[in-house]
């Protein structure tokens, strides 16, 4: 999986968030672009897990690192949206795993994962269970096929039709509010036949997001 050329050219200019963003158009027009093509990442591979890799390689800290699932002691219930969404009955037993996806010491996303235990291999839930691989890496050999069930902006740093209204004038000095989370997905995943097998959700945090070396 590659980005598109425009955002590898783009990956030169940036350097990692390590300051406060200046609330000016510029700024929120280039946290806008950074959303939005991040999401449309997302959005066009199967595995959400590549997507955080390739960032990993583009952007961390040091070459080599790799996405690691950092498990949360929790359980919740799959209640009837999420046995709905997955397409089983009340009976069938349900695992659930909540994880921090990192790159070194910056957590990119928080994933809820319902996932069915039957349909995976039992060398699969072993790994699940024990280690700290994510479940795209876990479950690669299956093939699946990723159906994005809702796709949410969390974090707007400009408002809709903003390219037809008057430019506010900006306040001088001021820091642009970057929320802690900025975009959430909800996704099931399937075998080539179309089983369900995972019903997942992420949360991605303020940490995608890098600030322009260009920005003052």
């Amino acid at each position: 999986m590659s980005f598109p050329p425009a955002l590898a050219a783009a990956a030169a200019l940036i350097a990692p968030l390590t300051g406060a963003w200046p609330d000016s158009f510029g700024a929120r027009l280039e946290a806008l672009a950074q959303v939005q093509a991040f999401n449309a990442e997302l959005l066009s591979h199967d595995s959400a897990t590549q997507t955080l890799q390739h960032w990993c390689e583009a952007h961390g800290a040091a070459p080599g690192l790799k996405i690691v699932a950092r498990r949360i002691d929790l359980d919740k219930l799959a209640g009837p949206a999420e046995r709905a969404d997955l397409g089983v009955g009340p009976e069938e037993p349900l695992r659930y795993r909540r994880v921090e996806l990192a790159c070194g010491d910056r957590v990119l996303s928080r994933a809820d994962n319902w996932y069915r235990p039957g349909r995976l291999t039992p060398e699969m839930n072993a790994a699940l269970e024990t280690t700290q691989t994510p479940f795209g890496v876990v479950v690669r050999a299956l093939g699946y096929h990723r159906r994005t069930l809702s796709s949410e902006l969390l974090f707007q740093p400009l408002p809709r039709d903003w390219e037809t209204l008057p430019r506010a004038p900006e306040p001088v000095g001021a820091t642009l509010v970057i929320p802690p989370e900025i975009l959430r997905h909800r996704a099931v995943l399937s075998t080539p036949d179309g089983v369900a097998f995972s019903l997942v959700q992420e949360t991605y945090t303020d940490q995608v997001l890098f600030r322009p070396a260009y920005l003052p």
